[in-house]
């Protein structure tokens, strides 16, 4: 879902869809009439009278895709979510201390469905762009709740044994200020994207033209208000920040090493980082294809997957095997 939405960042697909219709949306055109009904009040959004006033239908058709089929997702997985979390709970299925957590799981994927539309909206009132703050929330919504999923899942598969030793606290902390540092890093290629501050400075790296710090970095006052709103600022601060991550996370993964750990989460995640530093570098020297670029975002939930993964490993350091329990 996560790439699928990137994909619909990148090929500009994201302010095709102008209605929201929650039930009825999930249909897509199914005639000529309807095609040129949604063709014209896309054509009333300031993205096609400022922006793409040159498309024709077909080229309509092309983003309308995306955008619908992302849609369309995120409705096939609050049905797939939402139908066996109902059967198993009229059977008793759940087990203790789950019923909570699973039915907050449901609330946020709910709010996520909103948060997309009220992102929507920002771009279809007077500047064909969306707010890069409300595109970080939707993204970050969408880390969560994939995070809490993966959680939970890895902790059903040790629902009923035992911890028997107490988890590395140090490695266990270092790991969870890694995967801080991940999703701050995650936020600012939010903030990237929403403003295509990845545009800007494609011929150079690691400087910003012939500079480490490019003078228009400063444009706004109060001066910290250019990491979060200039172009260049927006990109100096996630190159710097992701630069700062990775060496976290080796900083890690030699930490997991010199205490043994064995698993092959921890050994993963440093090629991992390896390989999403590379991409991140060539995504903005060939200026932000959407290969790439869909490429990069896969390689940062690759990441937020693993981390989650060893932390688990962690917290569960040793087991054994103890009586089923389902009941509530």
């Amino acid at each position: 879902m996560m790439i699928v939405g990137a994909i619909t960042r990148l090929s500009g697909s994201g302010l095709s869809m102008v209605e929201w219709r929650p039930l009825i949306g999930a249909l897509p055109p199914l005639g000529e009439a309807e095609w040129n009904r949604v063709f014209d009040l896309y054509k009333q959004s300031p993205e096609f009278q400022k922006k793409n006033f040159w498309m024709e239908l077909d080229d309509f058709k092309y983003i309308f895709f995306w955008e619908w089929f992302h849609r369309l997702f995120g409705r096939l997985i609050g049905i797939i979510y939402s139908l066996p979390f109902l059967f198993f709970f009229i059977k008793g299925w759940i087990p203790k201390g789950y019923k909570l957590k699973l039915f907050g799981l449901f609330l946020l994927g709910g709010s996520q469905g909103l948060m997309g539309w009220y992102m929507v909206q920002s771009g279809l009132i007077d500047n064909p762009a969306v707010s890069h703050y409300r595109l970080a929330a939707h993204l970050s919504l969408a880390f969560l709740i994939y995070g809490l999923m993966l959680w939970l899942g890895l902790k059903f598969r040790t629902i009923n044994k035992q911890i028997t030793n107490m988890p590395d606290k140090a490695l266990q902390l270092h790991g969870i200020i890694t995967l801080i540092m991940l999703c701050v890093t995650i936020i600012w290629g939010a903030f990237v994207a929403g403003l295509d501050a990845g545009l800007v400075y494609t011929d150079s790296f690691p400087k910003m033209g012939d500079t480490w710090i490019p003078e228009e970095m400063w444009f706004h006052k109060p001066y910290w208000l250019n990491m979060f709103e200039s172009h260049a600022g927006v990109q100096f601060t996630h190159r710097w920040i992701a630069m700062l991550t990775f060496v976290v996370i080796l900083s890690y993964t030699l930490h997991a090493q010199i205490k043994k750990r064995e698993e092959w989460s921890f050994k993963l995640v440093s090629l991992i980082a390896c390989i999403q530093v590379i991409l991140g570098i060539l995504t903005l020297l060939y200026s932000v294809p959407l290969s790439l670029g869909t490429l990069h975002q896969a390689g940062a939930i690759s990441l937020f997957t693993l981390l989650i993964v060893t932390l688990s490993r962690l917290n569960n350091h040793v087991f054994e095997a103890a009586p089923l329990s389902s009941s509530d």
